[in-house]
């Protein structure tokens, strides 16, 4: 079977391992990200897959080889290795993850000295490196150390906990019932262990941390049914599942109900702008109920491209105090600007606590639209299939608004249709929502049409 191409982005380099992605390349993307870095030192962790230990030890032998101090700081989520970069004062950081995607991938996400994703224009430096081959490799005298701190998954839960939108008196006495699904990622003692700090009872699934993922890893609707299950069986407020990287949640309601990951950024944006004015930045794929519960508090919304990186990059240029992407994924930028499933999960209770509300409930008062979220593989033909769409799209959705930045975004009098390839796998996304269910399922079958 010939080998698949690399799916590159700022969102990582990402592919299957042992059908396109090996060790010997992930030990020159470590060595070509110490060139790129020059000095100094990157931090280093992973998520539970079972391969992330040999593509960690890979990457740490680039790094080191071109004489790179590395910090390894074991199984953690990605936001940890975020915030450890920017408080170790690192040049950078890599963390071993393929996110959402199924077990059989993995991937290098790397930072910046920010504790950011790295920008577009610096990965392509990055690239360009890898590319030519040219390592400044060091003589053995120069070559980088290993040090290794354990103490960076108690760090995040203890910033969390200090985080100003985080009122930890209030959900304290609210004392909620939450059932967690960390699907054995690298969430799985941090997650339950926040939430016990914070005052709530916990009930664990698939928190072992041992890379089983025992269901579809990405949070959605569709792949919660056992959480929903298990918050009926004890009686629990919410039920709260993160992806294995922990920087996306989702949230079960106390009728079992998957609620859809695009509403937990729509919660947690409306709670920090109760008390923090400022900008919201969301991306082209997020939910209008986000833009709608951000206007109504006075906040100025801007859309961004798909990718944590742009985002954050928005978000820095227009100041915004809250943001994120409709996957689960919120950045709170006064805490660090990074998705961050944990600080998500304080926002959410901190709401629920203070408006003494249920989920449900909560939910209830959200403006409503019908979302439709669709994904097929790449067809090889997609640039020809999306020029035939858009000469056809007023017919099929009336006079639309374009937006080409992330692939085609039509917005329109009862909605908007997004139609891009995805930057983390090799398949397109279509999104369409408008604000009636039974359109929402004409148009998502009249677009599919067009791309099977």
């Amino acid at each position: 079977m010939a080998k698949p191409k690399l799916i590159k982005s700022t969102s990582g380099i990402r592919g299957v391992v042992g059908n396109g992605l090996d060790p010997v390349l992930v030990t020159s993307y470590g060595a070509a990200f110490g060139t790129f870095l020059k000095r100094g030192k990157v931090v280093v962790g992973r998520d539970s897959r079972p391969s992330g230990d040999i593509f960690s030890r890979a990457v740490v032998s680039g790094l080191i080889s071109v004489g790179i101090d590395v910090i390894e700081i074991g199984i953690v989520p990605t936001p940890t290795v975020e915030i450890a970069v920017k408080a170790l004062k690192a040049a950078g950081g890599i963390c071993i993850t393929a996110s959402h995607n199924p077990s059989e991938w993995n991937a290098i996400k790397f930072f910046n000295d920010r504790g950011e994703f790295i920008t577009a224009a610096q990965y392509r430096r990055l690239d360009n490196i890898f590319e030519s081959g040219k390592f400044a490799l060091k003589p053995a005298a120069r070559l980088g150390s290993i040090t290794r701190q354990d103490r960076w998954v108690d760090e995040h839960i203890k910033r969390t906990l200090a985080a100003k939108a985080v009122n930890r008196k209030a959900i304290k006495r609210n004392r909620p019932k939450i059932v967690i699904d960390a699907i054995n990622g690298a969430g799985s003692v941090a997650m339950p262990d926040l939430l016990r700090k914070l005052g709530a009872t916990v009930v664990e699934i698939n928190c072992k941390g041992d890379g089983n993922f025992v269901h579809e890893p990405e949070p959605t609707a569709a792949n919660l049914a056992q959480l929903g299950r298990a918050v009926k069986k004890h009686k629990a407020d919410l039920g709260m599942a993160c992806d294995p990287d922990a920087d996306r949640l989702a949230l079960v309601d106390e009728n079992g109900s998957a609620i859809g990951e695009e509403l937990t950024l729509a919660i947690a944006v409306g709670h920090v702008l109760g008390t923090l004015r400022g900008p919201t930045v969301i991306n082209l794929s997020t939910s209008k109920t986000t833009a709608d519960v951000a206007a109504s508090m006075g906040s100025t919304v801007h859309l961004s491209k798909v990718g944590e990186a742009n985002v954050v990059e928005m978000m820095h240029k227009k100041k915004a105090v809250i943001g994120g992407e409709g996957n689960g994924g919120v950045i709170y930028p006064s805490f660090h600007a990074g998705r961050d499933a944990l600080i998500a999960a304080s926002l959410i209770l901190s709401a629920l606590a203070e408006q003494k509300k249920s989920l449900a409930t909560l939910v209830e008062t959200l403006p409503r639209y019908y979302t439709i979220k669709t994904k097929a593989s790449l067809p090889g033909d997609f640039a020809k299939r999306m020029k035939r769409f858009e000469k056809d799209v007023r017919a099929i959705l009336g006079r639309t608004k374009i937006d080409r930045r992330d692939g085609l975004r039509f917005d329109f009098e009862n909605g908007w249709v997004q139609i891009r390839s995805s930057n983390t796998e090799p398949i397109f996304r279509l999104i369409v929502e408008t604000s009636d269910r039974m359109l929402t399922g004409k148009l998502s079958r009249k677009v599919m049409r067009y791309f099977r």
